[in-house]
């Protein structure tokens, strides 16, 4: 066999043997921690067993299992199967230990309930290929598996299987070309979220230099909320939340009865506030362990100042949802506005204090900045000023570019940015902006990866740090350019918030 064509790498656990494509040095489905099932199930991540041998990382491991996107099943075949869900991929220029390049590791998104890194809208060749860095993705256990709060088990199982597959980045990096002291975590939405949770764990922060947070989702439970949650969720199965129940029952009758949970949750805002307008009844535990308090406070004091943040969101954040449920463009009901406004708003008085400062919005338009403000822009720009007053050095965007499929109806919408930052167009980015990108989106692309990878590099994105005076801010569009925070009026009627473990309102 062609050891050009087929690069074997040592790790701790035994060698792999890779692939060359288009330049590249590809491995993927390497594991980084045993699979977590049978005993292991609902634990912690437990270090993986040697191998003897070179193993094949030719093919991605399987996802994690999860609520299905849709009412249509993948066709066998079409996924990875197997046990093997927690495995990491890598994509090198060469695999070579002298190289000590940068490190970029991407976290995916997915509401804490999706996601995998086999997604096609993952694919990391071009920023590895065309940025001179080395690029790593993994699966984290999401939904019952990674996030349900399960007496018994650890909490923020996702959180802890992110930190084990950045703990095999320090130990193994190098054998691929990069360098552990120059390690950079990405993530967008749910990995956003993640990455701001990574931020206040100590022994997370010190396996990475420096942090990109795409759209900061605001939501965070307390473990009463989390608890009532799991009740519910499970309860629709004839289960109770504990390892003893859960352990034998199939995954994905346990993802089946998330899914389910998902399109009732309207029907709990009673017990559960805000949370129940949110697609997803999943998120981070402030548990007083693994996650002890939230990314807002922990920054504000300076845990993590040793750290440099890129943090952003788009300007459009909720449209997508709209779009996905149907809604989009349909009128929104006065009461169901005045409802949301009154369960998300910053302050008592929060429908009229919005009126106010949109005086020419329609219900519908409300009801948008309503949850794009306290579902990602507020929550991402209290990350950031959090950092600044905590003595970090932070560097503040907003996507204002629209995303081109769609007429322009679907605006700067979430997740319009990971397309953008990857340079490829498969998954959400067939969306958002069709098989072909024009002109103007691949020179956007190409100024994004530019950005993120010479932050990686640097430390610096190419536009003025943030701070709580000026805030100034890279607006991303055709024309990029540096302005003052542009959604000043959403900063006024949020400045006092603070960003707290969502409680439970009534047992």
């Amino acid at each position: 066999m062609n050891m050009r064509d087929f690069p074997e790498v040592p790790t701790t656990a035994g060698a792999v043997r890779g692939r060359r494509e288009e330049g590249l040095a590809v491995f993927r489905g390497i594991p980084y921690a045993q699979p977590p099932v049978g005993a292991a199930r609902f634990g912690a991540p437990r270090p993986v067993d040697r191998w003897d041998g070179v193993r094949n990382a030719w093919a991605f491991g399987p996802p994690p299992p999860q609520e299905p996107i849709g009412p249509e099943t993948a066709p066998v075949g079409d996924t990875p199967s197997g046990d093997d869900w927690l495995t990491v991929n890598v994509w090198t220029t060469d695999p070579d230990p002298a190289a000590r390049r940068p490190v970029m590791v991407w976290i995916y998104g997915g509401a804490y309930k999706l996601g995998s890194a086999d997604d096609p809208a993952y694919d990391a060749s071009r920023l590895a290929r065309e940025n001179g860095v080395v690029m790593v993705t993994f699966n984290y256990r999401v939904g019952v598996e990674g996030f349900l709060r399960i007496e018994g088990a650890p909490a923020n199982r996702g959180l802890l299987d992110q930190i084990a597959a950045l703990e095999w980045v320090r130990d193994d990096i190098t054998a691929f070309g990069g360098d552990p002291e120059q390690v950079t975590v990405f993530g967008e939405s749910a990995g956003a979220g993640s990455v701001a949770a990574l931020l206040t764990v100590p022994r997370a922060r010190s396996l990475f230099r420096r942090a990109i947070a795409q759209s900061v989702p605001g939501p965070l439970f307390s473990d009463a909320l989390a608890g009532d949650i799991a009740e519910v969720l499970v309860g629709g199965v004839g289960l109770r939340p504990t390892v003893a129940d859960l352990s034998g029952a199939d995954p994905r009758e346990l993802a089946a009865a998330g899914a389910a949970l998902t399109s009732r949750m309207r029907g709990y805002a009673d017990r559960w506030g805000p949370v129940a307008f949110t697609p997803t009844a999943f998120a981070p535990v402030v548990d007083g362990d693994v996650l002890a308090v939230t990314p807002w406070e922990a920054l504000a004091r300076g845990d993590a100042r040793d750290v440099e943040l890129v943090v952003g969101h788009t300007r459009d954040e909720f449209r997508l949802f709209l779009h996905l449920d149907g809604t989009l463009g349909r009128r929104v009901d006065e009461d169901l506005a005045s409802l949301v406004l009154g369960l998300f708003g910053p302050a008592p008085d929060a429908e009229q204090t919005y009126r106010a400062a949109f005086p020419d919005a329609s219900a519908e338009h409300l009801f948008e900045l309503v949850q794009s403000d306290w579902l990602f822009r507020m929550p991402s720009l209290h990350l950031a000023d959090a950092h600044t007053s905590g003595g970090g050095r932070t560097y503040l965007y907003e996507l204002t570019f629209p995303a081109p499929a769609g007429d322009g109806a679907l605006g700067a919408c979430h997740a319009l940015d990971v397309p953008l930052a990857f340079g490829v167009y498969g998954g959400i980015g067939d969306m958002l902006i069709g098989p072909v990108p024009s002109p103007e989106t691949e020179a956007l692309s190409a100024r994004f990866r530019s950005a993120w990878t010479a932050f990686a590099t640097t430390g610096d994105p190419g536009w003025p740090a943030y701070d709580t005076d000026r805030r100034l801010v890279q607006l991303l569009d055709t024309a990029p350019a540096v302005a003052a925070y542009p959604e000043e009026a959403s900063r006024r009627l949020w400045e006092r918030h603070v960003f707290a473990p969502l409680p439970l309102v009534t047992p």
